[in-house]
């Protein structure tokens, strides 16, 4: 499995004006978020929309990980994916953020910066994509992997994506939002990963993020009830080592400390009131 280095980034790509922009485009901040974490019908129907089209974009996308792609090329796959179809790609100038999707190759945890780095036989490739649409944001994420990944490496993408799934069935009105990281937790530590503790699911709506933090990891302290109506993600990072990690000096791109690999799976949720229906399904 290749060691990651930073490589060449390309140029902005732009995006048609006939797109509407959210607001905190190339400013330093978003606005404050001031609104309420359960959505009216008409915001729902609305992110049911964003959502769909972010899935859309992101099985696209991952259909396209294999050797010898860049991730800029993955990159562009997804900005036209969306443009096309009405949406502005979430990330792309989001507190200075270059690009318009995240691509984090093997120990890269999150919020890799798509460059120059072609993909290499063995590499697992998460791609992190959020359309805004109509308005409201949908997010989702999927760990991709080449043919020649590891028994090892397939078996934590495998683990990850059960440990979302599980979180997701643990969502029920009148828990406490800390049940998801309790949940998580306690699957992966049995099979020995790390998990991310400093990165985490978000409230989501008019707002890519509100106020509501969603954990990973089990902390009584994030006592936020759920209810129905209300929309965030659960999106948790599983190490094959240690859940510490360092940033490179761009600012975002976060890698494991022992640089051993990380996997992570996203989705976008509605709580109803018997559960959680998924809005990130393409």
């Amino acid at each position: 499995m290749t060691a990651i280095a930073p490589g060449r980034v390309s140029p902005r790509r732009p995006v048609p004006d006939s797109i509407v922009r959210p607001e905190y485009v190339d400013r330093p901040e978003p606005r404050p978020f001031t609104g309420n974490e359960v959505k009216d019908a008409d915001t729902i129907e609305r992110m049911r929309a964003a959502s769909r089209l972010a899935a859309q974009a992101r099985e696209l996308v991952g259909s396209h990980v294999v050797p010898g792609v860049t991730t800029d090329e993955l990159d562009r796959i997804g900005h036209e994916f969306l443009c096309d179809h009405g949406a502005y790609p979430s990330t792309l100038g989001y507190k200075g953020f270059p690009k318009s999707l995240c691509a984090s190759v093997n120990e890269v945890i999150c919020h890799g910066i798509p460059d120059s780095y072609e993909v290499q036989d063995g590499d697992i490739v998460n791609i992190d994509v959020t359309a805004y649409l109509d308005g409201v944001h949908g997010d989702t994420n999927a760990t991709f992997l080449t043919p020649g990944v590891s028994d090892e490496v397939r078996t934590l993408v495998d683990h990850t994506r059960e440990a979302l799934a599980r979180a997701i069935r643990a969502v029920r009105p009148g828990r406490e939002i800390n049940v998801i990281g309790r949940v998580i937790e306690s699957y992966a530590r049995r099979h020995g990963y790390g998990v991310v503790r400093e990165f985490t699911g978000h409230g989501i709506g008019t707002h890519f993020h509100s106020g509501l933090v969603v954990p990973h990891f089990d902390d009584s302290y994030y006592d936020d009830l759920i209810r129905p109506g209300m929309t965030f993600t659960i999106e948790p990072m599983l190490n094959l080592g240690t859940h510490e990690w360092e940033m490179w000096d761009d600012g975002w791109t976060v890698v494991t400390r022992d640089r051993r690999p990380s996997a992570q799976f996203e989705h976008t949720l509605l709580v109803t009131d018997s559960g959680a229906e998924i809005l990130t399904e393409p």
